[in-house]
């Protein structure tokens, strides 16, 4: 088969407070996480936004240690992953590429082509499928490959999602589990899913099949859990003005506190390792938003990270891929050209999503007029002594 390569896609994360600003921009660069009308104003608006929110990011890092713990923990993933595969007689060589923040995915494939690698196997750390993260992070490698005619010489193939897979859905249970028993009725406590959200344009108009595979995981969970225990889906981690897929978890949690319910146990169904979401915004953020709500015992289930069942299933769908038709970048959902991530909405006055829509336009549009004035020197506010 030739030297087999496993390459691990995930989002990255900044390792230290320094790190915050320019891993911000990184990730609002990208037009898979923000989508504007005018492409030429995708990286002063990456700029305007990580400069505004690196403060308070770096705050939320500093709460979970002063750094994100993803590239350890997705180090220790592939290190498991590639002694699985020697202990079931798959010799391969583990490459990390994140997306946002090093070693970036560009980082990866540069050492996959010096290595050289004949067969790759490219495999998102990401059980569900969005065309805002495995689908970025592909965009990034197609775009490489077909730049690079050395490139197109390896052999590749993608496992584009896995949320069905028999394995992670074990693991995935198998922590559920041990979390409940530790609680003094178990069948009555409030199952909570967690997933990371994304704008609803990405599903009605690009297509995009995570709130599908989403939903069908949860139900598969429950499936393998078979337990009686009630259950709620909602997705956190929404910015901007813009409708993101709902029910959002803050809402979703006052809901329930209005209920009565008081044990509750958080899944966070979209992530496999620990991290800002799970780190800060469930366990400090969303513990606030239940304890005000009338929840009084919030739990929450510890990512996958390297559960041995998880680490098993993650080698199945190696062997798999390797012993199967390669899925090549053709095949994978792709963003629209000039998609709008803005729902067309007629104009009405007050605080309604489309002033926040044509504000945001408008003050996109100032801040580049701000930016050339300081340039050059010259303009109204200077004009008037402002500047």
């Amino acid at each position: 088969m030739g030297r087999v390569g496993i390459l691990l896609l995930n989002l990255g994360g900044p390792e230290q407070l320094e790190d915050v600003r320019p891993f911000l921009f990184n990730l609002f660069s990208d037009p898979e996480i923000i989508r504007l009308p005018f492409p030429w104003l995708q990286k002063p608006l990456a700029w305007l936004i990580s400069s505004l929110r690196s403060s308070k990011s770096q705050e939320n890092y500093r709460q979970i240690g002063g750094g994100s713990p993803l590239l350890k923990i997705t180090q220790a993933q592939g290190e498991a992953l590639e002694q699985r595969l020697s202990d079931i007689g798959q010799a391969a060589h583990i490459y990390i590429g994140m997306r946002y923040w090093h070693p970036f995915t560009e980082e990866a494939i540069a050492r996959i082509k010096r290595e050289r690698v004949e067969k790759l196997v490219i495999l998102p750390l990401y059980p569900q499928f969005s065309i805002s993260t495995s689908g970025s992070s592909f965009r990034v490698i197609e775009e490489m490959w077909q730049a690079d005619p050395s490139l197109r010489q390896i052999e590749y193939t993608l496992i584009p999602s896995w949320y069905d897979d028999p394995g992670y859905l074990a693991a995935m249970s198998d922590l559920i589990v041990q979390e409940l028993e530790k609680f003094e009725h178990p069948d009555q406590v409030h199952l909570f899913f967690s997933a990371h959200g994304v704008p609803q344009s990405y599903v009605d108009e690009a297509g995009d099949p995570y709130q599908a595979e989403i939903e069908s995981c949860t139900s598969l969970i429950m499936q393998t859990l078979n337990r009686p225990n009630p259950h709620t889906l909602a997705y956190q981690s929404r910015v901007g003005p813009v409708e993101w897929l709902k029910p959002y978890t803050e809402e979703a949690l006052h809901e329930l506190g209005e209920e009565g319910v008081n044990d509750l146990l958080v899944v966070p169904i979209s992530f496999v390792s620990e991290h800002i979401e799970t780190l800060q915004e469930i366990d400090i953020e969303y513990r606030e938003v239940a304890e005000e709500a009338g929840i009084h015992n919030f739990q929450r289930v510890p990512a996958l990270n390297t559960h041995p069942i998880f680490i098993d299933s993650l080698a199945q769908l190696v062997i798999n891929s390797l012993e199967q038709p390669p899925i090549t970048f053709d095949s994978v959902t792709h963003p629209k050209k000039n998609m709008k991530m803005y729902p067309q909405e007629r104009w009405a006055w007050g605080m309604t999503t489309a002033a926040e829509v044509w504000n945001g336009r408008l003050a996109m549009l100032g801040f580049i007029g701000l930016l050339i004035e300081l340039i050059t020197g010259h303009g109204p506010l200077h004009f008037v002594g402002l500047l």
